[in-house]
Order: structure tokens, then sequence, then C-alpha cells
């Protein structure tokens, strides 16, 4: 009860929810890109707090198939941004209810990278820990706007 109100207070309007999602997928895609780049160009991002970045993204765990699990949530996020502004566009409920079941995936991947860099790598990285916060944000709100499904986005003049 009391998360729903301290998560609906300023993000009353759906409208704000939708932009909110925007913004969190755009970081989420401008953080996955660079990880994916610095992949797949050898290089290590740099890591000032903690020392982990390394470790994490030459791990066993860093591709699946040989692809980069950051060009995955690359996709992810961009996925995630077109619905969005297509969202904003429309006021689509179906894009409503597609945004809050696709977020899933992202809550879902983050817990287990999360949980492996905590568990099984013994690292984190910083930017592996930013975008799980985005996925994380992009759930919550998806969820929270579905659950407004009936009400318009922009008001039509």
């Amino acid at each position: 009860m009391i998360s729903k109100t301290l998560l609906n207070k300023p993000l009353v309007s759906p409208t704000k929810k939708a932009i909110a999602l925007g913004i969190f997928s755009f970081v989420g895609l401008l953080d996955a890109s660079y990880l994916a780049v610095k992949h797949y160009t050898g290089t290590i991002p740099p890591c000032a707090i903690a020392k982990g970045c390394e470790t994490v993204t030459t791990s066993q765990y860093a591709t699946i198939g040989g692809v980069s699990v950051a060009l995955f949530g690359a996709i992810y996020y961009l996925i995630i941004l077109i619905t969005s502004i297509a969202l904003i566009d429309t006021g689509n409920n179906f894009l409503k209810k597609f945004l809050s079941k696709f977020s899933i995936i992202g809550l879902i991947a983050s817990i287990w990278f999360v949980s492996l860099q905590l568990f099984v790598i013994k690292a984190l990285c910083l930017y592996c820990i930013a975008s799980a916060i985005s996925s994380t944000a992009i759930f919550v709100l998806a969820f929270f706007l579905n659950r407004q499904s009936n009400t318009r986005l922009f008001k039509k003049t």
C-alpha cells in the first residue's frame, strides 16, 4: 500500500508514467549499448568505484551462444523505448499490456544477472547494476501504467 502511494504520487498521470518509461529505457539502451560496444571491441569498461567490471564483463556469463548479453539488453531496451514512444503517441491499451508483460523479461534477467554477480562471480559491475535499476523501474512503471488501462494518455482536442 505504501509503495503504491509513493510510486503513484509523483507520476499520477499515465502520460508521465509513459514518459518515465521512455526515459528509463533510453538510459538502459545507452548503458547496454556501451557495454556491447566495449565487448565487441575487446576493451574493458572503466569501473571507478568498484573493481568488478572486468571480472563480470569477461566472465563466461557475459555471452549467450557467443552473443554479448549486453547486446540482448540493448535490443530489449530499444523495444521498450519504441513501444513507449508509440504508447505516448497513440494511448493504445494493447501497448500498455504489452509493456507490462514484456517488462517481466527485463526484471527476471536483472534478478538472474545480479544474483550471478553476487553469488557466483562474486564481483559487481556498476554498469550492470545501472541496467538492473533501469529494468526494475521499467517493470514497476509498466505495471502501474497497465493498471490505468482505461485512462487516456493525452487529452485529444
